[in-house]
């Protein structure tokens, strides 16, 4: 979902998952609204709990230069009954909070030193919630907030406990960050440059490869695609770049040129339809997509009705096996496909979509020369990538372009006679963001902040679609703080193939474009650094005792549902729980301290059973007299040997 089709994400992120069950009132959008500040700059947005990191010389907004911020979180805490809890934040910088207007916890806050409150009384239902948060004059900045009472042990506050009033400053805001992924979207810097220095990550967008496309794409579907993009895919990105009389011969003679534009393609195979079903349906297709055998058309999804019109024949096999082939960040996702299943996928597809209108390009030399000219001087290939060709479209850069500038050309309200601007499909309100990004000093195109791309792609990317909605899939909102960024990155990019839930029939799909940037959103939205700590020495007594607890003589028997390595496990009744030895490698230590402790607490949902009472104390006195942190360590030092794990007795 491009923001073409979409409210921005930094409000809509946390709007939606007012739809989850909990305390939130019907009114009350989830997530708590933060303001960021930075000397006279200031950004306003929602943020889905109390909990953010900041690397030394990084931003904690793109709105807001590097070095030492101001945050302070507002909104609304609920508890189901009347209630006393206990508020904890681990974090470097000066600390407030506040409920319901009283004075909790304050103090300067250091890494080793958590600051802890009495015992609070929270009312049923909402309580007014106050957090402000000064990061050090340097280095790295860094808060997370934790609650816990009588039943419950030491948690992040979930979001379905968390809500904020909507405000006008929260509105601007929303208006301002729009107009900034609008302009990165549409590849506005592709025309207007806007010098060296950009770090949004989003500025280096390609766009589909126009090399070989002629072997790839219909000759029909390019013409009717190049003549009004929007009417063939609403939402897209791409402009309308002719209008009037001569709009639809200009888009059949790039339409002809591009169709000579040949290339190798791998001969059409047949597959099985059925087969190919059976897999559009284990691979959750649906989220993102209109099935083409269907009647549903949610507008946020993409129909698959045409790709028939589209594909060459074969090549819709080859797109499936490797979407990014020819357009780097496509949000098409990768499964790993080997040749039957794509050929049996492609015959699905093919097999439902409407029929095409199989137009050969016109064997028309002058037609393909008008355009070969057309495609090098309208701005195609300031975005698109030909080899050989160049553009000869140059724009003002966009130093020169005041926000007085910003109400013609591009963002005409509607295309002016014989103007050779692009025509972009932006609604109203999305005019209105990108004017409201032209007042600003634009500088926040040469910041990078990893919260905030989390925030914008994964919503682009519909994560959510599936996290939390299937069966085996974590929440999305529990991944920042349980993944580890190095293999989230590697996990999210493809590089690692494996599953840690092999009995799933679904796969997680690799993003490799986006999987750093979203890995490190992860993390540092939920307080934790996108580099982790050093930790592979195990020690040996403790691996050894941590050995014994996972065992079913006098441990956990934690091997009844986990396999540790090779080893298999011994009694699974449904679904096995995923091999030890990828849990160091994977899981944050601080995350796993708490899922051990009480994993009902962390996931409502899960089958883990709980083993420690309510004071945390482990029912296995033998070991460490009962000490539930030194057992939950000891288990820890053993995942810390990873394939090289001994097998538990």
């Amino acid at each position: 979902m491009s923001p073409f089709t979409r409210v921005h994400g930094f409000i809509l992120l946390c709007v939606v998952l007012t739809a989850l069950p909990g305390m939130l009132g019907a009114d009350k959008p989830a997530g708590l609204a933060v303001m960021i500040g930075n000397g006279a700059a200031v950004d306003h947005t929602v943020w889905p709990g109390v909990q953010l990191h900041v690397s030394s010389g990084e931003t904690a907004s793109p709105f807001v230069p590097p070095g030492s911020f101001t945050a302070t979180w507002s909104g609304y805490v609920s508890s189901e009954l009347r209630s006393e809890y206990s508020f904890h934040v681990e974090a470097v910088g000066e600390v407030t909070l506040e409920v319901n207007g009283a004075l909790v916890l304050a103090g300067p806050a250091e890494a080793a030193k958590p600051l802890n409150s009495q015992p609070v009384k929270l009312n049923k239902g909402a309580n007014v919630l106050k957090v402000s948060y000064k990061s050090p004059s340097q280095g790295e900045a860094f808060i997370r907030l934790y609650w816990s009472n009588s039943e419950t042990p030491r948690n992040p506050i979930p979001l379905t406990s968390l809500s904020h009033d909507p405000s006008e400053n929260l509105k601007t805001a929303t208006a301002l960050h729009l107009g900034r992924d609008l302009f990165a979207e549409g590849r506005c810097i592709r025309c207007h440059d806007a010098g060296a220095g950009s770090r949004m990550p989003e500025l280096s967008m390609d766009a589909p490869s126009l090399k070989g496309i002629g072997a790839r794409r219909g000759f029909a579907w390019m013409a009717k695609w190049i003549a009004d993009p929007s009417a063939v895919r609403p939402g897209t990105a791409m402009p309308k770049l002719f209008h009037g009389a001569e709009a639809q011969a200009n888009s059949e003679a790039i339409a002809a040129y591009l169709a000579s534009l040949g290339g190798d393609v791998p001969a059409a195979k047949d597959g099985d339809a059925e087969v190919g079903k059976g897999l559009y349906e284990k691979l959750l297709c649906t989220a993102c997509h209109n099935p083409p055998d269907g009647t549903e058309k949610v507008p946020t999804k993409i129909s698959q009705k045409q790709v028939k019109a589209k594909f060459k024949p074969g090549a819709l096999a080859a797109f499936l096996q490797k979407p990014s082939e020819h357009f780097s960040w496509i949000r098409m996702p990768d499964f790993h496909l080997n040749a039957e299943e794509a050929s049996n996928l492609s015959s699905f597809l093919l097999t439902h979509a409407e029929p095409s209108e199989d137009k050969a390009a016109p064997d028309d030399a002058a037609l393909r020369d008008k355009g070969r000219k057309l495609v090098e001087t309208t701005g195609c290939l300031n975005c698109h990538a030909l080899e050989g060709s160049n553009s000869s479209l140059a724009a003002k850069p966009l130093s020169e372009l005041g926000a007085d500038r910003w109400t013609a050309g591009c963002l005409a309200e509607a295309p002016v006679a014989g103007s050779k601007s692009p025509a972009y499909p932006f609604t109203p309100e999305q005019r209105d963001a990108l004017r409201a990004f032209a007042k600003s000093d634009r500088s926040s195109l040469q910041r990078h902040s990893s919260a905030e791309f989390l925030s914008r792609q994964s919503e682009a990317l519909h994560c959510a679609e599936c996290h939390g909605k299937h069966e085996g899939f974590p929440a999305w909102e529990l991944l920042g703080g349980k993944l580890k960024t190095e293999w989230a990155a590697g996990f999210i990019g493809g590089q690692d193939t494996g599953k840690p839930r092999p009995w799933l029939e679904a796969r997680m799909p690799a993003f490799p474009a986006y999987a750093r940037h979203l890995a490190e959103g992860l993390s540092t939205r939920h307080g934790q650094p996108t580099q982790s700590i050093a930790d592979t020495q195990s020690v040996a007594e403790d691996a050894a005792k941590g050995r014994k607890l996972t065992g079913a003589n006098g441990g956990f028997s934690c091997i009844s549902c986990h396999g540790v390595a090779e080893f298999g496990a011994t009694a699974v009744f449904e679904a096995p729980g995923i091999n030890l030895a990828l849990s160091f490698e994977r899981l944050q230590p601080e995350y796993f301290r708490r899922w051990i402790r009480s994993p009902l607490s962390v996931d409502p949902t899960t089958k883990m059973p709980v083993y420690f009472d309510e004071q945390g104390n482990s029912p296995l006195p033998e070991f460490y007299e009962g000490n539930g942190p030194k057992t939950i360590q000891a288990l820890w030092e053993y995942l810390k040997l990873g394939k090289q794990m001994p097998p538990p007795e």
